[in-house]
């Protein structure tokens, strides 16, 4: 947990504080946006939450952080919100908490089915949620978005005997024992719910994945902008090429979807035709950078 003694002065006074450790991974402000808020180069806590539901969230967050520059009060009972983690999204679809440092606090999914549980990018690998993941049946597969976001992958994969899945365009020193790897642009099905999108652009091998149709997990190729209100992507964190992430965006636009579960800011969700045309929107807005 965060150190007292390193309280940024621009939080506001109250339970929950954020300390000089944090890297403005976005995480805080994303999952309790009513507590934490970006000021300057950190994070704040600028309200301090004031009921169940706003403090319930705050006490995710802290519990996500990837730094533990999060701290409360020393007699907060901390338990049930490690209980309360996945955190439901929706239907099937579960946020995993505990963000990873190595990955700059990127989110990671879980998708449970039961046919086999997948997870999407690696969290910490920490006790809460191993346990709680063996209590829902273990994981079947690991799918890999990107070269940035494995974290703690290896671990999850070698304590649940899976397999993960990567683009071989991103496969590394660290991923070249990666069982499944995927090549070119076009779609791989890894089954009949679970569709591959390569979506080369941020990075060489960077891939999406959609699950059921319906929830598009995208890593670091596309995410929801909640100051500009359009769904967007980093042209600032671009690290192979920007006009092949266009190309990606619009081979991606061509596939229906209504959430997009990025690895960097808040899910969002609009019915499939709203989707579209924020998808349009967005390609639009990368050909004027």
């Amino acid at each position: 947990m965060a150190q007292l003694d390193r309280r940024l002065p621009s939080n506001v006074d109250g339970a929950f504080f954020v300390d000089d450790s944090c890297i403005d991974c976005g995480t805080c402000y994303w999952m309790a946006p009513t507590t934490f808020a970006r000021q300057g180069s950190m994070s704040r806590v600028y309200q301090q939450p004031e009921d169940a539901k706003p403090s319930r969230r705050a006490e995710l967050a802290l519990l996500a952080c990837p730094t533990s520059s999060i701290g409360c009060d020393s007699g907060r009972d901390l338990a049930p919100a490690v209980a309360a983690i996945p955190d439901l999204i929706e239907g099937s679809v579960y946020h995993c908490g505990y963000h990873s440092e190595k990955s700059f606090g990127a989110a990671s999914y879980l998708v449970r089915r039961p046919e086999g549980n997948v997870l999407v990018d690696s969290p910490r690998f920490t006790r809460p949620l191993v346990r709680r993941l063996e209590e829902w049946g273990g994981l079947s597969l690991i799918f890999l978005s990107h070269c940035d976001d494995v974290a703690d992958s290896r671990k999850y994969a070698e304590h649940f005997g899976c397999d993960r899945v990567l683009h071989l365009d991103d496969v590394g020193d660290s991923t070249r024992d990666v069982e499944i790897q995927v090549e070119g642009v076009e779609p791989v099905a890894l089954d009949d719910a679970l569709l591959v999108l390569p979506v080369p652009g941020h990075t060489r091998g960077s891939s999406c994945l959609l699950y059921d149709g319906r929830f598009l997990f995208s890593g670091d190729h596309v995410a929801w902008n909640a100051r500009l209100e359009q769904v967007y992507a980093f042209r600032s964190a671009c690290w192979y090429d920007w006009e092949i992430q266009i190309e990606s965006m619009r081979r991606l636009a061509e596939h229906d979807f209504a959430w997009i579960l990025p690895g960097h800011g808040a899910p969002c969700h609009f019915d499939v035709s709203a989707m579209r045309h924020e998808m349009q929107r967005c390609i639009e807005w990368m050909q004027a950078r």
